[in-house]
């Protein structure tokens, strides 16, 4: 990691996630205080009812607001927006958000492929994405083309994975700039969003 990358300026955290997710959230959301400087979306893989009940679990582990993204809603920061179960969640130019029933991508709504793409589009080089543990190659092409269009890049270290096919797939499908183990991952995305300069050992 070079202190140039440490130091570049974002708008937006994306983070893609499926099997596994809950925990691998849980153990990252505590690093990530009132004053995280830019929005997270999340896509995670869940069913109706139970994407619900998570809500709750993990508004208890961090200081920033947990809502699930809304149509036309503008994201800011200081929240971690959720996709709705059963929709596509894209951002807009205007950085506000959109649902779709669009058809299933990869066997998922929503995708993390579709709302990484919609949201490299739009923040190009200032976008961070990252896909952590997951049972299936969701995200890999959304991860790709943040990397085409400048983006930074990071893909959980699948040791510490507790479902190693979605990172391993992300790590096939394109460059990655960092590969962090879960112990590791939060406080060094808090560093990457503050542009703090360091990296966190």
């Amino acid at each position: 990691m070079t202190l140039s990358a440490l130091q570049r300026q974002f708008d937006c955290l994306v983070v893609g996630v499926s099997a596994g997710g809950m925990d691998a959230l849980a153990a990252i959301l505590p690093h990530w205080h009132a004053d995280f400087p830019i929005p997270v979306i999340v896509v995670q893989h869940v069913g109706a009812d139970s994407g619900r009940l998570i809500y709750p679990l993990l508004q208890k582990k961090t200081a920033l607001r947990i809502k699930e993204a809304e149509e036309k809603e503008r994201m800011q920061a200081g929240f971690i927006y959720l996709a709705p179960a059963g929709y596509h969640l894209l951002v807009e130019a205007d950085h506000s958000f959109s649902l779709t029933v669009d058809a299933k991508v990869n066997y998922a709504r929503p995708s993390i492929d579709v709302l990484f793409e919609s949201a490299a589009e739009v923040f190009g080089s200032r976008l961070i994405g990252v896909i952590l543990t997951g049972a299936n190659h969701d995200g890999s092409e959304g991860l790709r083309q943040i990397a085409d269009l400048g983006g930074f890049t990071v893909v959980q270290c699948p040791t510490t994975a507790e479902v190693t096919q979605m990172p391993l797939a992300a790590l096939n499908c394109t460059r990655v700039d960092q590969i962090v183990a879960l112990e590791k991952l939060g406080l060094f995305l808090d560093h990457l969003a503050r542009g703090a300069g360091r990296y966190p050992a």
